[in-house]
């Protein structure tokens, strides 16, 4: 089973371990394994989060998931991306820019980290909704009760998260922009910048969440419907085309979870500046990560580890807040990759061990707890 959800992981690992040492020697097999640590370490929410939602895909649409999803955050986020940035900011050809990312790195690294401000605004708010919107909901198990129960009730307010998304975009930028005046610079319109990025940010999760949401609604109404055709084409003996089995609730959903990765990345790429600027050993070292994070997120699935361990996910959202907080801080202030990653790191051990207290507790007590009994029971604090 583990071979055969992490073997693509092993080998793109051994090709990508082998790639740098051919292209820069045994620094460079350094730098790479050092990248690939830092983005399984970034990114270990977004497997707990991208399991949540694939979980309720099919085999087909994982599988998809897997390999296409895998060309889109490996070559689309953490090679073709940091490129684009370059191009559009400095008003240059995509050949031009990469050009630039091969022969003048020092140049390419100011550019990517002048467009930073925009991708953290962006990114920051596409976050910090996904965070809003899992707090607001009322749930019948709860993690942190004394948090989340007065939310929960503030969350019966029709379009609170987003109120409160524009609020942090608008003390941000007029942070920025105060900041820059105090300091001598004209950088009004870098705060338009990030005015306008995390606007885009915000409107892209209302576009793609919306999308899937109400497709979401209609999942199990198609889950059902598919199950009697597969019924009927076994008693028929014509078996059914996977890509129809899958449905527009999957595609979707894949859909929402490509540009929920491309969120998550944002951190890992900018990050992976102050390890290197070289653009190869980037994408080697934040590739073999991004390969762990998609098989770390099928392992989940298929273990069922989110129904046995049911506060992962709360953990992982409240990573996600954090890395909402985080970056949007990190568009005036440095804030040093370890002390992110550590902060999702901490929350999702913490809301593990919660599990196991409360898996204990019920197991104790025969495992006969109402709803209400394991709320009681859940959190733990």
């Amino acid at each position: 089973m583990l071979l055969k959800t992490f073997g693509w992981s092993f080998a793109v690992t051994a090709i990508g371990l082998v790639a740098a040492v051919f292209y820069g020697g045994w620094e460079a097999f350094g730098i790479v394994a050092i990248l690939s640590v830092l983005e399984i370490s970034l990114s270990f929410d977004n497997a707990v989060v991208n399991a949540g939602i694939l979980k309720k895909m099919n085999a087909f649409w994982q599988k998809i998931f897997l390999t296409v999803g895998v060309l889109i955050a490996v070559f689309g986020m953490r090679l073709v991306f940091p490129v684009v940035i370059v191009a559009i900011s400095a008003k240059m050809g995509p050949i031009e820019a990469v050009d630039l990312a091969l022969n003048n790195k020092d140049r390419y690294q100011e550019l990517v980290t002048d467009a930073h401000p925009a991708i953290a605004a962006f990114g920051g708010m596409f976050l910090l909704m996904i965070f809003l919107d899992f707090i607001f909901e009322d749930r019948d198990i709860q993690w942190l009760r004394w948090i989340e129960r007065p939310l929960a009730k503030l969350g019966k307010v029709d379009m609170l998260s987003v109120c409160i998304s524009l609020i942090v975009l608008l003390i941000t930028s007029f942070t920025f922009a105060t900041h820059a005046h105090q300091h001598g610079g004209s950088h009004v319109d870098k705060a338009q910048t990030v005015l306008i990025a995390g606007i885009a940010g915000l409107i892209t999760y209302m576009v793609v969440g919306g999308l899937s949401g109400y497709f979401e609604d209609r999942l199990e109404e198609e889950e059902e419907r598919e199950h009697e055709e597969e019924e009927e084409a076994e008693r028929t003996g014509k078996k059914k085309p996977a890509v129809v089995l899958a449905g527009q609730a999957a595609f979707f959903m894949f859909l929402y979870l490509e540009v929920l990765d491309a969120s998550f990345s944002f951190d890992g790429v900018i990050g992976a500046f102050a390890i290197t600027n070289d653009i190869v050993l980037m994408a080697l070292g934040l590739g073999i990560g991004a390969m762990y994070v998609r098989s770390l997120t099928v392992y989940l699935v298929r273990q069922g580890t989110l129904d046995d361990y049911v506060f992962l996910e709360h953990g992982a959202h409240y990573a996600i807040g954090a890395l909402a907080v985080i970056l949007m801080v990190t568009i005036q202030y440095q804030i040093n990759e370890v002390i992110t990653g550590l902060v999702g790191v901490i929350l999702i051990a913490w809301s593990f061990w919660s599990s196991v207290r409360r898996n204990n507790a019920l197991a104790g007590s025969g495992g006969n707890a109402g709803s209400d009994e394991k709320t009681e029971v859940s959190s733990g604090v």
